[in-house]
């Protein structure tokens, strides 16, 4: 049984958002000096036989460039989620509530992931659950 504090911590990052769990992760890195590592994908790798030349010669998959920020969840506060959609998109105040009414609704598409994140943030911030596609 994990001690009450450590309960505490679970309960809280279950709560959590995608976006927020992402942005702890790099804070716990940032702070602790860490960096990720693949240790479950590299111990089987090196107890492996040596692959065929023609495996070892696939090239590695496309990482995506271009992302989609979904609004799914316009929560509690849709006048601030209504005004984040206007700054972001430049869109006027109607089409902007008839993107947060009809959630869930692409916001922006074809960002890179820096922006959709950033996107991801204010939305977050005004109230609202986001998804980055």
């Amino acid at each position: 049984m994990a001690s009450p504090r450590v309960q505490q911590v679970v309960e809280l990052i279950e709560g959590m958002t995608v976006l927020e769990l992402v942005e702890l992760g790099k804070a716990l890195q940032d702070r602790f000096g860490i960096a990720p590592v693949a240790v479950a994908a590299a111990a089987p790798a090196a107890a492996a036989p040596a692959t065929a030349p023609a495996e070892a010669a696939a090239p590695p998959p496309e990482e995506k460039t271009e992302f989609t920020v979904v609004l799914t969840e316009v929560g509690p506060n849709k006048i601030n989620v209504i005004k984040a959609v206007r700054e972001i998109t430049n869109l006027g105040l109607k089409e902007a509530k008839a993107v947060v009414d009809e959630a869930p609704r692409p916001v922006k598409e074809g960002v890179s992931r820096e922006e959709a994140e950033r996107i991801a943030a204010k939305l977050a911030e005004a109230g609202a659950k986001v998804e980055i596609r």
